[in-house]
């Protein structure tokens, strides 16, 4: 059996983006422990995941000029995360009231209610939902 366990985002703050992603998205922090770099430089080893996934994502500060420039741009511009939620509406307005920015309005696409929105490091997310029924 093989699963993916965990994914990176590189951040400029731990504390920063450990409040955006338990807060603005409600996703909860699994881990927070002292750690130290390859080279032996205290880091933190901090990781968040969705209520009841099992895929988390290490909240990596940047280390070095390479990796400052890259926050934010991990994909090039393009959207490089999925979160898909069972109530879109209810998540959506959620998002918004803590301040999370979107960059395009709520559309509804042949796999589901899509809009695309920013975490803290400024990448680009799909939040997806159900489609919608219709009468």
């Amino acid at each position: 059996m093989a699963y993916l366990q965990l994914t990176a985002i590189l951040v400029e703050d731990y504390d920063e983006a450990i409040a955006f992603f338990t807060h603005a998205l409600g996703f909860e922090l699994a881990e927070d422990a002292p750690s130290r770099t390859n080279d032996g430089r205290p880091k933190r080893w901090v990781i968040v995941r969705p209520p009841g996934g099992e895929t988390g994502i290490l909240l990596a500060r940047a280390d070095g000029d390479r990796q400052a420039e890259a926050i934010g741009e991990q994909h090039a511009g393009r959207v490089g995360f999925f979160l898909r939620v069972d109530d879109f509406d209810v998540s959506y307005r959620r998002m918004r009231a803590a301040g999370v920015e979107f960059v395009t309005e709520p559309r509804v696409e042949p796999y589901g209610q899509v809009v695309v929105f920013r975490d803290i490091a400024g990448n680009r997310w799909d939040l997806l939902g159900p489609s919608r029924t219709r009468s």
